[in-house]
């Protein structure tokens, strides 16, 4: 069984929101919550640039060839 959330159960979701956090801190609230969700994203997108490098140095190392020893 999924789980959903009709229109009924995300106002529920607000107003408790809305009393817990009250009216004067739900902006401070809000903009602290968006700056997580940015930074979040940008530290997902950091760490698979990372491993796009870390990729392109495995193929390089596969590619060389070994160098001979005298």
């Amino acid at each position: 069984m999924p789980f959903r959330l009709g229109p009924l159960e995300i106002g529920l979701i607000l107003v408790i929101i809305l009393i817990v956090f009250g009216v004067g801190k739900l902006p401070q609230v809000g903009n602290a919550l968006g700056k997580s969700i940015r930074e979040f994203r940008k530290a997902r997108s950091g760490e698979d640039e990372e491993s796009k490098d870390k990729d392109k140095d495995v193929a390089k190392s596969a590619e060389a060839k070994p160098e001979k020893k005298a």
